[in-house]
C-alpha cells in the first residue's frame, strides 16, 4: 500500500512538473542548433503537441503547444540565411518574463534597444557579444503572451 501511495505520489509530482515546463536560456538557444527533424523530435519527447506548420517566402515555422497548453514554442528556419533561424517562445504570465529578465541580466546581456514589432506589441533587445534576444510584451491593455526570441 505504502509503495502503491509513493507511486502515485511521484507521478503526481512529475506531471505538475512536465505541465509546469519551462526552458532555460541555454536550453531555446540549444534548440536553434538543432535540425527541424531533431526539434521535432525533441518537442515529441516533452509531450509538446504539434500546433501549427507555416511556410512563407524563404522560411519553415513549426510551431507546438505545451501539455497543459500555457505556452507555445515555434521554431523558424530559413533556407538561405541562417542567420535568421531563431527560436520563438511564447507564455502568458509576467512573473515568468520577470524570471526571463533576470536572468538575461545576469548573464551579461545588456539592454540595446526599444520599438515595436509590426503587430504593434513593444519589444526590448538584449545583446552579449554576437548573441542576440529580444523580449516581447503584451500589446498595451493586454495581459499575455509574452514571447522570448532567442536568435541562432
Amino acid at each position: 500500500m505504502r509503495k502503491t501511495l509513493g507511486l502515485l505520489l511521484f507521478s503526481i509530482l512529475l506531471s505538475i512538473q512536465v505541465s509546469a515546463q519551462t526552458f532555460t536560456l541555454e536550453k531555446l538557444n540549444g534548440f536553434n542548433k538543432l535540425t527541424m527533424d531533431e526539434f521535432k523530435k525533441e518537442m515529441k519527447q516533452l509531450q509538446f503537441r504539434f500546433y501549427d506548420r507555416t511556410e512563407g517566402l524563404g522560411f519553415l515555422l513549426t510551431e507546438y503547444d505545451s501539455p497543459d497548453y500555457t505556452s507555445k514554442i515555434g521554431k523558424f528556419e530559413y533556407a538561405e540565411e541562417k542567420s535568421g533561424d531563431r527560436i520563438e517562445f511564447e507564455f502568458k504570465d509576467k512573473k515568468e518574463y520577470d524570471q526571463y529578465l533576470k536572468l538575461i541580466l545576469a548573464d551579461g546581456y545588456k539592454e540595446t534597444e526599444k520599438g515595436k514589432i509590426i503587430t504593434k506589441e513593444p519589444y526590448i533587445d538584449y545583446y552579449r557579444n554576437k548573441e542576440h534576444i529580444r523580449l516581447i510584451l503584451p500589446k498595451t491593455g493586454g495581459s499575455s503572451p509574452y514571447t522570448i526570441i532567442v536568435f541562432k
